[in-house]
């Protein structure tokens, strides 16, 4: 497969699952539209995956490339048909792109938390194989209010109704983070967003609690993200069949 990634941040990548698609021979081109990249044809590319940014889906005025992402967005997943998998911004970014709505959180999740599955979750793919009730990183001030039309709630939280997202048989997104790396807490806890939420929420020494926090369940994570991954490709190959 050939994937194009969007990203709002550097330093805000695909983590782990960069290592699995390597291995199995696909391929990425990545746009980093935070820098003014241009969005480009989506001939040729097979999925499209959005990963997460410090910005908000409702900051237009700010980020000028929002209000054409989204519509990126829709046309990729709701004309073409293409696969899709968003990470935080883009599981928000998509409930908007298909007519949701996003707000933000009474309470802001900052930290390692436990995620429950739904029922929808527990019997589907995406999701397959993880445990009825898991710890993720969460690091977000913003959530799916509402979702479009046709979608479904994979996954929940006591201050986040929506987790995880699936909207047909095409489109998956998740409001956590598996895909963490040795140093995914040191490199976003740079970002001033991010910064202020991660001290708001855990205090001055928030990072190293974080950091801490995540290093107790790496192996969790990593166990879970090539999961989410392997069942990742197989709905996309039954969405291209459909």
């Amino acid at each position: 497969m050939k994937l194009l990634i969007l990203q709002h941040e550097r330093v805000e990548h695909a983590g782990a699952f960069r290592d699995y698609l390597t291995e199995d021979g696909h391929s990425w081109d990545t746009v980093h539209l935070n820098e003014g990249e241009p969005l480009p044809s989506l001939d040729g590319y097979d999925a499209l995956w959005v990963m997460g940014g410090p910005m908000d889906v409702w900051q237009e005025d700010e980020y000028m490339w929002l209000a054409a992402e989204k519509a990126f967005i829709k046309d990729a997943v709701e004309v073409r048909g293409m696969p899709y998998f968003g990470l935080c911004l883009g599981h928000q970014l998509l409930a908007e792109a298909l007519g949701g709505t996003v707000g933000p959180s009474d309470t802001p999740e900052i930290g390692v938390l436990d995620v429950q599955l739904t029922e929808v979750g527990a019997s589907g793919i995406l999701l397959d194989g993880l445990p009825e009730r898991f710890a993720a990183l969460q690091w977000h001030s913003a959530e799916i209010k509402t979702m479009p039309a046709g979608a479904s709630c994979l996954a929940t939280s006591p201050e986040c109704a929506v987790q995880a997202m699936s909207w047909g048989p095409r489109a998956y997104s998740l409001q956590f983070h598996l895909e963490i790396e040795a140093d995914t807490v040191d490199n976003w806890k740079n970002i001033p967003a991010y910064k202020d939420a991660l001290i708001n929420a855990l205090g001055d020494d928030g990072a190293q609690k974080l950091g801490h926090a995540c290093a107790a369940q790496m192996d969790a994570f990593a166990t879970m993200s090539e999961r989410v991954y392997i069942n990742w490709l197989q709905t996309s190959a039954a969405a291209r069949v459909a």
